[in-house]
């Protein structure tokens, strides 16, 4: 066993080799893009170039890899989307570089795939590698996209590198220029987003550290312990980030727990808790006094949250190993449902969505959030309040499904979520709802249901 991982170590080799492996798992697998850099990095011991290197390649072939495919069809000899996995992500990797990466020597882009080619398929392929990425250079300002004034949702699609079919969604709702500037969002390097743990660090301590050591950055306009910033290298490896002064959350998940809003000594039930994020930050606003139970329904995903609440000496946090839909319970204060959704808010930072979700998703996602919200339903007392939240921007997923859930409990009603949090996130039936090209954050839903009786 040992001896094929360093064969395929040795094959793979390299920043761009270590990119194709991780490209052509994420096609082959459903295995989560984080988890596999993560592990490409422990495994290889590149230096801090070359960790940012494989980073920009991965997810930006991700993030491009309709229009890279586009322009790899119209210049392939033969049938592009059926030549063998690790040929077609050379070429992306390749072309990524030529189309996207200044900084790297056209030559340069190309040697690399062709002897990584070579290694892996021998020189029939590295020649056929070799002649397509240097017709693409040589004609790099020729390539034909499609035409805005002949079919405007291809278009999009293609030169903004999204499915036909979320594109076709998004126009038909938003429009063209509403939908371009979505899609321009999804596409650009989101900011790192840092949770400063109010128990351990004021959140203007924490400012003048960022200033001291000469990181930009810029605090949330809707989250007090919230700030931005491009650039903090290696953060995880930090004190700060070791210690649990700090955690790394979007500010979307954050007003979701600001819109429960969370008190001392309360009784909380978080029915879809790993890895943490939530249930940590809840802890954090009830200054560690009170209860939290942390429903997660797989025990791998349970250790993430012990591990969260380790790291920021959490203590009043109770993982449980449950299915969040079958979960009984005695009454509680609070519950949070921050569902299992579709994902469609978080492109920005996780492209490879985009390519793995069908519009089916959405209706299966949709019943597996009713079974969820009925069952927090029963867990809440009398007055109590349940948050529902995703990371998604799509109606089945959200306003619709509320409407029904309301239609068919006419005990609960919606608490306006201007109470609670900044009105500039606020619709005007006092929901939650978050753009990445309105907001600059992650897209999102959250709704505050009140039970009445």
């Amino acid at each position: 066993m040992e001896n094929a991982t360093k064969q395929l170590t040795d094959l793979f080799s390299g920043v761009r080799g270590s990119a194709v492996k991780i490209l052509n798992r994420v096609e082959r697998t459903d295995s989560y893009l984080d988890k596999l850099v993560n592990y490409e990095l422990h495994e290889n011991k590149f230096n801090d170039l070359d960790k940012n290197l494989l980073f920009e390649i991965v997810h930006g072939v991700l993030r491009w890899k309709l229009k890279l495919d586009w322009i790899l069809t119209g210049f392939f000899h033969g049938n592009f989307s059926k030549s063998e996995i690790s040929i077609r992500n050379a070429l992306r990797v390749g072309l990524y570089q030529i189309i996207f990466l200044q900084k790297i020597p056209h030559h340069a882009s190309v040697n690399e795939a062709v002897e990584l080619i070579k290694r892996l398929r021998g020189e029939k392929a590295a020649s056929l590698v070799n002649a397509v990425l240097r017709n693409i250079i040589r004609n790099v300002n020729e390539i034909h996209y499609p035409k805005l004034e002949e079919d405007k949702i291809q278009y999009l699609s293609v030169m903004y590198s999204h499915p036909w079919w979320i594109v076709k969604r998004w126009f038909d709702r938003f429009g063209f220029d509403e939908t371009e500037k979505l899609l321009i969002a999804n596409n650009r390097i989101p900011d790192l987003s840092i949770r400063v743990n109010s128990i351990k660090m004021e959140a203007d301590k924490f400012a003048e550290f960022l200033k001291t050591n000469n990181v930009i950055f810029s605090r949330s306009e809707y989250l007090p312990t919230f700030f931005k910033t491009s650039s903090f290298p290696d953060i995880f490896d930090t004190e700060l980030f070791k210690q649990g002064f700090i955690s790394i959350q979007d500010e979307s998940a954050g007003i979701a727990c600001q819109l429960l809003s969370p008190k001392e000594n309360e009784s909380i039930i978080d029915l879809c808790a790993a890895p943490g994020g939530k249930s940590t930050f809840m802890a954090e606003m009830m200054k560690n006094k009170g209860n939290i139970i942390a429903v997660e329904k797989y025990q791998q995903r349970i250790n993430l949250v012990n591990q969260s609440a380790a790291r920021l000496n959490l203590s009043i946090i109770k993982p449980i190993t449950a299915d969040g839909c079958e979960f009984t319970h005695e009454e509680v204060d609070k519950v949070l449902v921050d569902a299992p959704c579709s994902g469609l808010g978080v492109i920005a930072k996780k492209p490879d969505i985009k390519l793995k979700r069908e519009p089916s998703d959405l209706q299966n996602l949709s019943n597996l959030q009713t079974e969820l919200l009925k069952n927090a339903a029963k867990l809440v007392k009398n007055d109590g309040i349940i948050v529902y939240s995703t990371c998604t921007i799509e109606p089945e997923e959200n306003i619709l499904l509320v409407q029904k859930f309301l239609s068919e409990n006419s005990n609960f009603k919606i608490d306006s979520a201007e109470q609670f949090c900044n009105s500039k996130i606020v619709n005007q039936m006092g929901i939650v709802e978050t753009f990445p090209h309105i907001h600059n954050m992650d897209g999102s839903f959250a709704v505050r249901l009140r039970r009445t009786e």
